[in-house]
């Protein structure tokens, strides 16, 4: 139950145990193809140029950087976590002059202030986290898009911890990039860094005055790839991940099967079952209520509970959590996924396991008020 890697589907797993396929063999193409056309539905971005790279996460995040930042370009940094500050790192490398909006832990930045912030200078690039897993704190991306689109800067979304789990309409929202990894609510191992980018970023790249810094990352690499792919050509710059392209061509097709607004809205159902036992027990969680993410919980211990004891008892009742990762609080709260293929008895089973470890280092609650809370909070759903 860790934000991920999360529990993968068998037919999922299945794709990556089968023999590998030539990445420019017709079946592979074809699968590429696919997977491009896919990301596109799941995103909502119709009219985007879908990226499939062997990579992680944090490669998506580079990508983005790599091939938008110029040196000196001013960048609007929304940071609410450990994941926000970072990507602040990362387009400085690229001689990006980023200014940060820092929230407190468990809040986030107003739309009002950034919209201040927007309008004392001329800002090329906005980026926010849309669910920052150190806290669980999720932002509303739909101002944030409408505020990029106003003044004219391009916005980009680390959404490694909300794709295919919580809303997203990229093109709606006038989002210009979008970014993933594959081992989150994608529901696929991980290995594959997921980007989908709008017309305007794409023309933003193509108006660039210096060449893309990053060798790998360069869009002028592997934009033709993914063009190629798409009109089920053979190409090659680097060989892709095969068998995982091949695990994400499955994962996006039981995504669409189930459907987007039915997933959004099992995402939410499950969040808020257990963030109703994580209240009958006494616990207070990082995010604020109106800022809690459907993907995944961040709450913090009771007092008089040491961390490493209770993650060892979660171990021992059969559930692995993670533990803090915000420097100022890491010892303070720990942190549960429920993203991608979870359902109502994993969610059960884990609030269960929650009250065993809670009474084991003797911490006093009504036993079952968890559990009891979470089947009420579903009774009325069907997962």
């Amino acid at each position: 139950m860790i934000p991920g890697p999360i529990e993968f589907d068998s037919e999922v797993l299945t794709e990556m145990g089968k023999p590998s396929p030539s990445h420019v063999s017709k079946e592979f193409i074809d699968i590429f193809a696919d997977s491009l056309d896919m990301m596109k539905k799941v995103w909502k971005c119709p009219d985007g140029q879908s990226f499939i790279m062997a990579g992680t996460g944090t490669l998506a995040m580079d990508m983005a950087g790599a091939n938008l930042v110029e040196k000196d370009d001013r960048v609007l940094v929304i940071s609410t976590g450990y994941f926000g500050d970072r990507y602040a790192q990362l387009l400085e490398r690229y001689g990006a002059d980023c200014h940060v909006l820092r929230s407190a832990p468990g809040e986030s930045v107003s739309t009002d202030l950034i919209e201040k912030e927007l309008k004392t200078g001329k800002y090329k690039l906005l980026t926010f986290t849309h669910v920052d897993t150190s806290t669980a704190v999720k932002v509303d991306p739909e101002p944030i898009g409408l505020l990029g689109q106003q003044y004219n800067v391009l916005t980009i979304l680390d959404g490694v911890c909300s794709v295919a789990g919580e809303e997203i309409r990229q093109q709606d929202w006038g989002i210009d990039i979008v970014l993933t990894a594959s081992q989150k609510a994608i529901g696929v191992p991980p290995g594959l860094a997921l980007l989908v980018a709008s017309e305007r970023a794409m023309e933003a790249f193509e108006l660039r005055k210096n060449p893309v810094l990053n060798y790998y990352s360069d869009w002028a690499n592997w934009l033709p790839i993914m063009k190629a792919y798409e009109e089920r050509r053979p190409a090659y710059f680097g060989t892709p991940a095969v068998n995982l392209v091949a695990a994400l061509n499955k994962s996006l097709k039981q995504i669409l099967e189930e459907g987007m607004e039915k997933r959004f809205e099992r995402h939410r159902i499950i969040a808020r079952a257990f963030r109703s036992a994580i209240k009958a027990l006494g616990l207070k969680q990082v995010p604020s209520e109106e800022v809690a993410a459907s993907t995944l919980s961040a709450p913090y211990y009771p007092q008089g509970i040491i961390a490493s004891e209770f993650v060892q008892e979660m171990n021992n009742a059969g559930v692995v959590i993670a533990g803090g990762l915000l420097p100022e609080l890491k010892t303070k709260y720990f942190r549960v996924g429920h993203m991608g293929k979870i359902s109502y008895e994993d969610i059960l089973f884990t609030v269960q396991a929650m009250e065993t470890a809670l009474e084991i280092l003797g911490y006093r609650f009504d036993k079952g008020a968890g559990a009891d809370a979470a089947r009420d909070a579903l009774s009325s759903h069907q997962i």
